[in-house]
């Protein structure tokens, strides 16, 4: 099983180099550009239209335009905004966040480009039950350039398609189970497969019933999720008003520059946090991926900018808005940089040589005895089993290009007993020689986990209920939506009779992803490769016949200053909501 992460690894090396973020992050400036920055047109008159003041019964399609969009932010408002954020941070600190708000703008552009382009070349043979997305822009773009280009249009189609699946299985599945599984058995004890047993079910139920149902109920839960969790990010935002303007610039500031070890937190390059923020923003907005774009081809339109437009709020909600909310709970609260939990009872832990080879040494120490530290800290965590980690100082950490380290580790015993902490091993290149950086234990936060563990700093119990609560709504709402986008990639490869084949697996990858995947180590991996092999098909397609978007864009926006665009007055919210408008 270490081999199969070693090569995962391996492979987000390379789909992650700098120069491939540094094209994804252009591609966007320069559909920011060449929209006029179109990002005012969706803040503007893309509420407008998602308000129903442009839905037309007649027009070929199966939902409405806000049912569009609710299924496109249930996918993307989802674990991305609350263990995304946190993963970041932990991992890049807050220098992170600032590119988290570059991708946001920039993916404004991207998602109002890409849907723009799935809209022009969806496939409407079944007016209810259209199908779009890169596969049908690729397979019958290439072939309009040229005829003889038909046979590459169909390659890249299918590898998008397969790129799309493993998106579809790693980040929209397995991301979202594990984290809910992970935070549920946190706070209250659930067993994971449990969990597991629960989401299975509730997932089955609905996307049985195909897009109309998915986006009858991303209508209801999107809105309901979205106000909750903002609500009490709010508060804690409001308590804390003072603090906010200094993290702010910490944020600008730490963007720019190394980032500084403290305290859970074991510091890192200005590159790292690049890397980090622009690796979990591109995962929480799927912009550039070319999975929005199969949600909004189901929208009634004949307007195929119309719908781009619309796609262009998703990052602006998702990233701009609720990852900033996250990010700054956890800077708030103290989370990512607290203080150990934990302290030894007795002499410190020493690292011992227990290996050598290639140049690496391993190093390994003894269990320890270990009483609490920090009472908040340690209320209701102390238990066997419960996840650990010591911060070490190993002269150099190449991933983070700092110089500390984690070394994960366990707790065991019981309170009547007395606790032990056991870590595992370590290595380090020849010749260096590990040691204690801070004096203490921390305990392992990781994803969600670490989110609602910031709400409770602020105030006991806000983050026990309102966390998990959200965490499974935005589990369930984001499995639900990516469930219909490998939906398509499946019946563009195989057929529609694929379908029931394809949704009993996808259901049964939840109770897997929630007995396999252990870390957030892991975790990251398998959310960063999905999100990765998708972008490096999709963005060579939006360059490719970006120029058809542009021009359908920029024709929409000349019909519309002139006032001759037709639209009507706002139907009542509710209608709007259930869909009842456009039927």
């Amino acid at each position: 099983m270490e081999g199969f992460w070693t090569v995962i690894s391996a492979a987000n090396d390379v789909i992650w180099h700098d120069y491939v973020l540094l094209v994804v992050f252009g591609t966007g400036v320069l559909f920011t550009v060449w929209s006029a920055f179109g990002q005012y047109r969706a803040l503007t008159h893309g509420v407008q239209v998602v308000r129903g003041v442009y839905d037309d019964k007649g027009d070929p399609g199966a939902i409405n335009h806000f049912q569009a969009l609710s299924t496109a932010l249930s996918a993307t408002v989802g674990l991305g905004n609350i263990a995304g954020v946190s993963i970041a941070i932990s991992l890049g600190g807050p220098g992170a966040v600032f590119w988290m708000w570059m991708v946001g703008l920039v993916g404004m552009a991207l998602k109002m480009t890409e849907v723009t382009q799935a809209m022009l070349y969806r496939n409407t043979d079944d007016p209810e039950n259209p199908h779009g997305g890169a596969m049908w822009v690729a397979s019958q773009g290439f072939a309009k350039i040229s005829p003889a280009l038909a046979p590459l249009g169909a390659v890249v189609a299918v590898l998008f398609c397969l790129t799309l699946l493993v998106s579809t299985l790693t980040g929209g599945n397995m991301f979202q189970a594990w984290n809910v599984a992970d935070i549920s058995f946190e706070y209250f004890g659930i067993p994971k497969i449990v969990t597991g047993i629960i989401l299975t079910v509730a997932v089955g139920a609905v996307i049985v019933g195909g897009i109309k149902r998915i986006g009858d109920v991303a209508g209801r839960v999107v809105p309901v999720m979205c106000g909750i969790y903002i609500l009490a990010g709010l508060y804690v935002i409001v308590t804390n008003l003072g603090q906010v303007p200094g993290y702010l610039a910490l944020i600008v500031r730490e963007a720019f520059s190394p980032n500084e070890a403290a305290g859970a937190f074991v510091g890192g390059s200005a590159g790292y946090a690049f890397l980090k923020g622009m690796q979990r923003a591109l995962f929480s907005n799927e912009a550039g991926q070319g999975s929005a774009p199969i949600a909004h081809s189901a929208a009634k339109t004949d307007e195929p900018a119309r719908e781009g437009i619309v796609a262009g709020l998703e990052p602006f909600v998702d990233t701009l808005c609720v990852c900033t909310i996250t990010a700054l709970v956890i800077m708030l609260s103290g989370a990512w940089d607290r203080p150990p939990a934990l302290r030894v009872d007795g002499p410190a832990p020493v690292f011992t040589q227990a290996g050598a080879a290639r140049g690496r040494v391993t190093w390994e120490t003894a269990p320890v005895r270990v009483v609490v530290a920090d009472e908040n800290e340690a209320l209701q965590q102390m238990r066997a089993g419960k996840e650990l980690f010591l911060v070490v100082d190993t002269g150099v950490n190449p991933e983070t290009g700092g110089s500390r380290f984690k070394v994960p580790g366990t707790l065991s015993g019981t309170e009547e007993e007395g606790f032990t902490a056991s870590f595992g091993r370590l290595q380090t290149p020849e010749g260096v020689v590990p040691q204690l950086a801070i004096q203490g234990i921390y305990f392992d936060h990781k994803g969600a986990t670490l989110t609602a563990k910031a709400f409770d700093r602020v105030l006991p119990g806000l983050g026990k209920w309102i966390v998990p609560a959200t965490a499974w709504l935005f589990a369930f709402s984001t499995i639900i939506s990516w469930s219909y986008y490998g939906e398509q990639g499946v019946v563009y490869l195989l057929g529609l009779r694929s379908v029931m084949a394809y949704r009993v697996v996808y259901c049964l990858l939840i109770l897997v992803t929630v007995q396999l995947v252990r870390t957030e180590a892991q975790l990251d991996i398998l959310s960063t490769l999905g999100t990765g092999v998708m972008l490096l098909v999709n963005i060579p397609i939006m360059l490719i016949f970006g120029r058809q978007a542009m021009r359908a864009y920029h024709e929409y926006v000349g019909r519309l200053k002139s006032g001759t665009m037709r639209r009507h007055d706002a139907p009542p919210l509710i209608d709007v909501v259930d869909g009842t408008d456009v039927e």
